[in-house]
């Protein structure tokens, strides 16, 4: 982000404004860039959600409102904002009211961490990769304080299995990312992708030394998320809506909201990890190759790489999707066997494997 501080630096140079200014200015506008995204992309998922479980389930989908019913989910969206929200005597009404806030706000500040090109990260720090599994585990507070504050047995139900769900889950998910860090030699996401460039193409993304670890984050990262297989606590057949039962309007919203740009910031972490990120799999940019090193070529290269990336991260999601309409749900003990009888074994084998194979191929260790 310096090099764009720099640009709009001088662009205030220009009208001769003072550069105290944009300090004050320019931390505000990754701000309001990644709640319009936050909001864009979730809007568009939903849509696309729906879209591609009617296509497996062959049903038509959305297909009223707007052309092709692509005005579906802003439609819904106007709806939530003007419905009333309603709130049962016997809840605990100042955890209430916290519980979406503390469910959604934690999300905004993963997109923040995700480097979607190599100047548009909006938190860079030299622990990003551990700051940011860490933020995204917060928002169960949130459900767990909707869950107890409702007063409702399936709420509280639902917000008990999504902390097990957490609980479970985390383990596996750090010995992964340590596999990762043990590849990049950093913890920092945009050191992981920078560390993926290779003269073979997209060979030196890690999804190949380190497959397994792919496949167990994946796997993970669906049980964070609480999707289908690991939908419990959202089980509408056990627990009609599970921890946001009570819930309506604005505050169903922000936990619907937090939900699918989770699941976003999810596959994009995903991305950074083993798919290379914002580089190219062709192992150069297109906008480099037309408009040569011109200035152009400086500015297109970084929207080139948020496209890139965004790309990578909507194959993952389709995924995700794909398992929804093709799987069924999993009951709440084979949920935690799964995970400590069989994913933390191997995700420790993995990591063992992973040091193994820095020591030996990369690092030399062996001659």
């Amino acid at each position: 982000m310096n090099y764009l501080l720099s640009i709009f630096i001088d662009f205030l140079a220009k009208f001769n404004l003072p550069k105290e200014i944009a300090f004050v200015i320019f931390p505000i506008i990754p701000f309001c860039v990644v709640a319009f995204s936050l909001i864009l992309v979730v809007l568009i998922l939903v849509l696309a959600e729906r879209k591609i479980l009617a296509l497996f389930t062959q049903r038509k989908g959305p297909n009223r409102v707007g052309l092709f019913g692509i005005l579906q989910t802003v439609a819904d969206a106007i709806k939530l904002l003007c419905k009333e929200n309603i709130e049962p005597n016997v809840t605990d009404r100042i955890l209430f009211t916290v519980a979406p806030i503390v469910a959604f706000v934690p999300v905004m500040i993963c997109w923040g961490i995700l480097p979607f090109s190599s100047e548009f990260d909006f938190i860079s720090v030299s622990v990003s990769t551990l700051l940011f599994a860490v933020i995204a585990v917060i928002p169960v507070i949130g459900i767990l304080l909707a869950g107890y504050s409702s007063n409702n047995k399936y709420s509280l139900i639902g917000a008990m299995r999504s902390v097990s769900q957490i609980l479970s889950y985390e383990l596996p998910i750090m010995f992964v990312i340590l596999s990762v860090s043990v590849l990049a030699s950093s913890l920092n996401l945009k050191d992981i992708i920078l560390s993926q460039i290779s003269m073979h193409l997209f060979l030196g993304w890690y999804i190949f030394p380190c497959f397994l670890g792919f496949i167990i984050l994946f796997i993970a990262s669906l049980a964070e998320l609480n999707r289908c297989p690991f939908d419990l606590p959202e089980a509408e057949s056990e627990l009609v809506a599970g921890y946001n039962t009570e819930y309506s309007g604005m505050r169903f919203a922000l936990f619907f909201l937090g939900e699918y740009a989770m699941l976003f910031a999810s596959s994009a972490f995903i991305t950074a990890l083993f798919l290379g990120g914002f580089l190219s799999p062709l192992g150069f940019y297109i906008s480099e190759k037309i408009f040569s090193n011109t200035i152009l070529s400086q500015i297109f290269v970084y929207f080139e790489q948020a496209f890139w990336f965004f790309i990578k991260t909507f194959v993952i999601i389709f995924i995700i999707i794909w398992i929804r309409a093709v799987l069924p749900r999993l009951k709440s003990s084979d949920l935690l066997i799964f995970s400590w009888r069989f994913l933390f074994p191997i995700s420790v084998i993995n990591f063992i494997f992973v040091c193994v194979y820095k020591y030996i191929i990369i690092s030399g260790g062996l001659k």
